[in-house]
């Protein structure tokens, strides 16, 4: 046998010579007289397996399993224990892991990286950002005034629901109003809606956006679609 060094390519999945070795020696192989045998116990060893946390790797598959996420989603809320928990605590609450998921990735992280928080020191609870979630899923409130609720949540110690009632920041969804809007908006822009009807459906992100500023982001986006795709195409 050949004594030598080698390195090990990860690309190719091989090793190559890197310098010979004459003696043994070389290596530095020699009994330390101040070491004393280790023995370990099959019942130490048994114990200590049943008390170790769930590991990384096998947590990552689980929320790919348990949780439906991607690849990638596991591997950035696994990344930390205390990240895993708060997600996990979030999705129990909120019944949406999709939806936890996003928020803890995004919202929280970026509230956390602005004010030099950890995830342990965030003022905004897994609960209460699940009842934020649920307001969502109702309909209650869009996603873009959820932000907004989130900012104050942040700065307060106050529930989201209760939040949301103070600041009149309840979605609309009366078709009534939002057809009052858009009757207003098109007649106001007949030559968007002339390209609009002449293939131009580029267009349509425009009427959208001024039916939003009009109803200062409170319409539901689901009823301004429709609505408004129904009337640009009478």
């Amino acid at each position: 046998m050949v004594q030598e060094t080698r390195l090990f390519d990860p690309n190719s999945g091989s090793t190559r010579s890197m310098r010979g070795k004459e003696e043994a020696h070389d290596y530095r192989y020699f009994p330390d007289p101040d070491l004393v045998p280790l023995v370990i116990s099959a019942d130490w060893v048994e114990r200590t397996e049943k008390e170790l946390p769930e590991l990384p790797a096998v947590k990552r598959q689980r929320f790919i399993t348990q949780f439906g996420l991607s690849e990638y989603d596991a591997e950035v809320l696994t990344a930390a224990r205390s990240l895993a928990n708060y997600f996990e605590e979030t999705a129990a609450f909120a019944h949406n892991p999709k939806a936890a998921a996003n928020w803890v990735m995004g919202e929280v992280t970026r509230a956390l990286n602005d004010n030099g928080l950890t995830i342990d020191s965030c003022p905004v609870a897994p609960r209460r950002l699940a009842d934020l979630l649920h307001l969502i899923d109702k309909g209650t409130i869009s996603n873009n005034i959820a932000k907004k609720v989130f900012e104050l949540m942040w700065q307060s110690d106050k529930e989201p629901a209760a939040i949301v009632e103070e600041q009149g920041m309840s979605q609309v969804s009366d078709s009534g109003a939002i057809e009052a809007a858009i009757d207003q908006i098109l007649a106001a822009n007949q030559g968007q809606v002339e390209e609009f009807r002449s293939g131009k459906d580029k267009v349509f992100g425009f009427f959208v956006g001024q039916v939003m500023k009009a109803m200062k982001g409170k319409a539901n986006p689901a009823v301004v679609n429709d609505l408004l795709l129904k009337k640009l195409k009478a």
